[in-house]
């Protein structure tokens, strides 16, 4: 009797998150397909084993998982390039994000990634747009975030965004985020309202503002040496599976935001909605990073973020 090839799948939410929902699709899929010749497990959460939520990427390229997700802003530091979609306010919506993530720009992306880290890319969930949330007061205009901390992802565009807004950036991995707003050393955060909820921040942040200054995508990423040495067959199999995840996923990243905005109504958060001139505050604050990019990015990567 063979050994089946084993298949372990991993992130960094609780098993109720649609992004472990995404990976029982990608998994189920695989197992009805290939029945006993594949075994398919499951880590939900990497943090509920004392990991940070990085270490997905390093427990994947080693091969310890086969596949994970991850916000795509922390491979920055190795593929410097791929900030150009960390660049504020790039996307009105989220029809138009996706077919540019699902295009030219998304596979741009993935072979930046691919040239290197020991991935295989197959898909990109979508992180979906950020808001602002905080401890401190309501915050409508950019001067509202004046003197605050606040975490950003681990980019060096981010982080330099929320400087020309005024706010004092941290580069913090999320359990230490966390720790920081639990104990009330951090001010500010920044994630779509699904995570904000799923995380308990709101349960600690009274004010909530919709922002949609990033959109973040998370790429579906495979252990390269792994997924090469599949039978082409199981590899073929994984594409499909992955393409169907990713259509399912992004219909309920829809529904968590609805849930989490009743989640912060009953919690007696205040959920702000700025004016178009309120938000005009935040674009024109964060100018100059734009003025900069096509000489940090080059004309390729404006064009394919249709800039």
């Amino acid at each position: 009797m063979s050994t089946p090839i084993e298949i372990r799948m991993g992130g960094y939410g609780p098993s109720t998150t649609c992004f472990s929902k995404a990976l029982k699709i990608i998994g189920d899929r695989v197992a009805a397909r290939f029945g006993d010749a594949v075994k398919v497990r499951y880590v939900w959460n990497i943090m509920d084993l004392g990991y940070k939520a990085e270490d997905i990427l390093w427990l994947v390229e080693s091969g310890v998982l086969s596949v994970g997700y991850q916000s795509s802003s922390y491979l920055t530091d190795r593929v410097p390039e791929i900030g150009v979609v960390d660049l504020p306010f790039l996307f009105a919506s989220n029809d138009e994000a996706r077919g540019a993530m699902d295009g030219a720009l998304g596979a741009w992306l993935a072979q930046r990634i691919e040239d290197k880290v020991g991935y295989r890319i197959l898909g990109w969930f979508e992180n979906g747009f950020r808001q602002i949330s905080n401890r401190l007061r309501p915050v409508r205009t950019a001067g509202d975030l004046a003197g605050m901390s606040i975490r950003v992802l681990p980019s060096d565009v981010q982080a330099r965004t929320f400087a020309l807004l005024g706010a004092t950036p941290l580069r913090l991995d999320l359990t230490e985020a966390i720790a920081r707003i639990k104990a009330g050393t951090l001010d500010a955060q920044e994630n779509p309202l699904a995570n904000t909820v799923t995380y308990h921040v709101h349960d600690f942040h009274r004010f909530h503002t919709v922002t949609n200054h990033f959109y973040v995508s998370r790429p579906v990423f495979f252990c390269r040496a792994q997924f090469d040495a599949w039978p082409k067959e199981l590899q073929e199999t994984m594409r499909e599976a992955v393409a169907e995840a990713v259509a399912a996923q992004r219909v309920m990243t829809g529904e968590e935001d609805d849930d989490a905005r009743r989640a912060l109504a009953a919690a007696g958060c205040e959920l702000i909605t700025p004016s178009a001139a309120e938000h005009a505050t935040f674009r024109d604050a964060v100018a100059p990073l734009l003025a900069d990019a096509r000489e940090t990015y080059g004309a390729e990567a404006m064009r394919l973020v249709g800039r």
